[in-house]
């Protein structure tokens, strides 16, 4: 039988400790109806008896403290709520407790942003790891070592697993109930709590917002000029010497303050403008296009399908209000 201990650290979010209880737990009841024996025991674990979770509207009680396991063999780590630094100078005293299973053999999960307290490990360093892309700049200020990719929903790097935002952590349930229970039951699992098994992106949920808060005056001016005017073609070289500065030293400061390359952001500022004329308007694929400075069809459908993961059609059908009412 695997033991799972499903952390709870202070200012856990409630539904990333039950969520994955909830659906393991079932895997156990499934496991006995078709007459075999369950596969879990999954026991919650924090550093108190009582842990206040919500802002202190609710509080769990904790089947099991840390001092109290000798082994486990997967610690799942819940998505944490309010000051992300202030949670986790609360929780500080799980780092060691996590690095001394991993070290012993057992594997460890993140669930959103949870992924800010096992990165605080240092496990994650050199390697790769998913959270919620609304905290996706503030992790990387704190975790300049650690691979953050912002695209994924689940990351799996030597027995160390992350998932994307929000209730994306139940994919990645899904994905461990693979490895430990095979695909018949996970496909089960998929099926009774409504999961799409298969979806490996959240792309298609991000927006776009570009990081200001580096400190640098003329990239922040340069990100302005982007922003607002969409329409426009904007080569680095315009760019550079708009600003006057050197075509190297832009692209290499703008890169140390936006995380992303003055190309990419571009890109990326078009696209966001193309999504919410495609959510809002009746304009049609090629006008959105055009409105936002591309010109070339199918370079505008492959930069829009590279960053969202999905078609402008697609994109359409799944978010325009007008296409899902009628």
């Amino acid at each position: 039988m695997k033991h799972i201990s499903i952390l709870v650290p202070q200012g856990a979010v409630l539904g990333s400790v039950e969520g994955p209880r909830q659906v393991l737990t079932e895997v156990n009841k499934y496991l006995k109806s078709i007459g075999k024996p369950a596969l879990f025991n999954v026991q919650l674990i924090g550093l108190d008896e009582q842990v206040p979770v919500a802002g202190g509207k609710y509080t769990v009680f904790t089947d099991a403290l840390t001092q109290h396991i000798r082994k486990t063999d997967l610690i799942i780590v819940p998505a944490l709520d309010g000051d992300l630094q202030k949670t986790l100078d609360a929780n500080r005293d799980f780092i060691p407790w996590i690095i001394q299973h991993y070290q012993k053999g057992a594997e460890v999960g993140s669930l959103c942003v949870g992924a800010f307290l096992l990165a605080s490990t240092g496990l994650l360093d050199g390697r790769q790891c998913a959270t919620h892309w609304m905290a996706a700049q503030q992790f990387r200020q704190l975790f300049p070592n650690v691979t953050l990719v912002e695209d994924k929903i689940i990351t799996d790097e030597q027995g160390l697993y992350s998932s994307g935002g929000a209730f994306s952590y139940l994919n990645l349930i899904l994905y461990l109930i693979e490895k430990y229970a095979g695909r018949q039951i996970a496909v089960f699992m998929s099926k009774a709590f409504q999961i799409e098994i298969e979806r490996q992106s959240q792309s298609p949920f991000i927006i776009f917002h570009g990081q200001k808060d580096h400190g640098d005056e003329a990239i922040r001016k340069a990100q302005e000029y982007i922003e607002q005017n969409v329409e426009e073609k904007i080569t680095v070289d315009q760019l550079a010497s708009r600003f006057a500065i050197g075509r190297r030293n832009l692209e290499r400061r703008f890169k140390k303050a936006t995380s992303n390359s003055v190309v990419e952001y571009v890109q990326r500022v078009k696209i966001e403008a193309a999504k919410m004329s495609l959510e809002s308007s009746r304009d049609n694929v090629n006008e959105v296009m055009y409105s936002v400075g591309y010109t070339d069809p199918k370079a505008f459908r492959l930069t829009f399908k590279k960053i969202t993961g999905l078609s402008p059609i697609e994109y359409r059908q799944k978010y325009n209000r007008e296409v899902l009412i009628g």
